[in-house]
């Protein structure tokens, strides 16, 4: 059975470099803040993150070190077993309630459950259909 709740993520853009993604996760390493979930591709010569970690308010004071432009927002950590059907039991519900999906991502390597997070355009409604 699937688990929503609600958490903090942070988004920024920066210009896109060799290293930058280290340079990223080595900061928040040196502030001893586990990255729960990361999101980063290239488009355009910039370098698009999505980060949830343990801390927000330090990952904040981290990324605002290194941009002043970032956002921060309201997302849905989804827990779920890792087998076959578990995202799809999920995305039913929430498009069975008419809820847009906005963006999400996740992974499941191995173990028996995975975490994805999902930004929706009801994120309150979304997280009462999957926890129901």
């Amino acid at each position: 059975m699937a688990k929503a709740k609600k958490i903090k993520q942070i988004s920024f853009t920066l210009p896109n470099r060799v290293g930058l993604l280290s340079e990223i996760s080595s900061a928040i390493t040196k502030a001893k803040v586990n990255i729960n979930a990361v999101c980063g591709y290239e488009m355009d010569n910039m370098a698009y993150f999505m980060l949830v970690t343990e801390s927000y308010p330090k990952t904040k004071k981290i990324i605002s070190s290194m941009t002043s432009e970032f956002k921060e927002e309201d997302v849905i950590a989804v827990e779920m077993p890792n087998k076959p059907g578990a995202l799809d039991g999920v995305t039913k519900r929430i498009a069975d309630a008419g809820i847009d999906i906005h963006y999400m991502y996740g992974t499941a390597f191995g173990g028996r459950s995975s975490t994805c997070v999902f930004k929706t355009a009801d994120d309150i409604k979304a997280i009462k259909v999957i926890n129901k």
